[in-house]
């Protein structure tokens, strides 16, 4: 994970969790205020589970651990070798942002995927 993205998350936890905690309060307070509270909890709450689900879109959980740069298009780089394990698909599909053709390869006994970008 980049410094820049863990930033970001910080923040977005902490705008999050702000935005629960003073929305119960101004719901516990009543008065005409309450709907505005629930209006926080809600958006507090969502920035949470976006924090909590948020991932670099098509990179695996060992490339963000070890924080390796994103390759083309947001997935493996190229310049790695592939692990062993993982054999490449017929599948593929074109990322929106970048508009690279992205080959998918797959660990056959896990069923877990990766993305590399053609060429």
């Amino acid at each position: 994970m980049s410094a820049g993205l863990g930033i970001v998350r910080v923040l977005m936890a902490f705008a999050g969790a702000l935005g629960v905690l003073v929305g119960l309060v101004v719901i516990v307070s009543g008065g005409p205020g309450a709907f505005a509270g629930l209006w926080l909890v809600v958006t507090g709450g969502v920035l949470l589970v976006a924090v909590a689900l948020e991932r670099l879109r098509y990179r695996s959980e060992q490339a963000d651990r070890v924080g390796a740069r994103p390759g083309p298009g947001g997935g493996e780089t190229l310049d790695a070798p592939m692990d062993q394990r993982f054999r490449r698909t017929d599948e593929f599909f074109e990322d929106p942002t970048s508009r690279r053709q992205m080959r998918v390869w797959l660990d056959a006994t896990t069923g877990e995927r990766r993305y590399r970008a053609e060429g």
